[in-house]
């Protein structure tokens, strides 16, 4: 027995709002659902696990590009994963870059406030950090 959702049903499932549903439909991620015979939406299982891949891939961080190669990479199951593994290092690679930049932004931030003695704005040593040199 197939069971079918809602687009309401899928997003709860799911735990995407019905917008996102509705433009990775767009976009090609999820495909075109099919309707009732009130031209509601309907969903099934494997668009319940489709979605749910997407949504994990986003939330690590994959561009919407990426998760596209992702899911034709997953419709391709005996498929060396050379490629999967490549695109993932270099994923990592880039998520390393902007820790290490974040980094540097905290030493910055904690140095600004370091200096900061309070009393007036006129006297603000973060505001002078952030002014123009003239």
């Amino acid at each position: 027995m197939t069971i079918s959702f809602s687009i309401g049903q899928l997003a709860s499932a799911a735990q995407t709002p019905s917008a996102t549903i509705r433009y990775y439909e767009k976009i090609g991620l999820l495909s075109t659902p099919s309707r009732t015979g009130s031209n509601y939406r309907q969903y099934d299982e494997e668009d319940l696990d489709r979605l749910a891949f997407v949504r994990r891939a986003r939330e690590i961080g994959f561009t919407i590009d990426q998760v596209r190669s992702l899911l034709a990479f997953s419709d391709q199951r005996d498929a060396d994963c050379c490629t999967v593994m490549t695109m993932t290092s270099e994923h990592l690679h880039a998520v390393e870059q902007k820790i290490a930049d974040l980094l540097v932004l905290k030493e910055q931030l904690a140095n600004m406030l370091a200096s900061c003695q309070g009393g007036t704005v006129a006297n603000c040593s973060i505001i002078d950090t952030l002014q123009p040199r003239q």
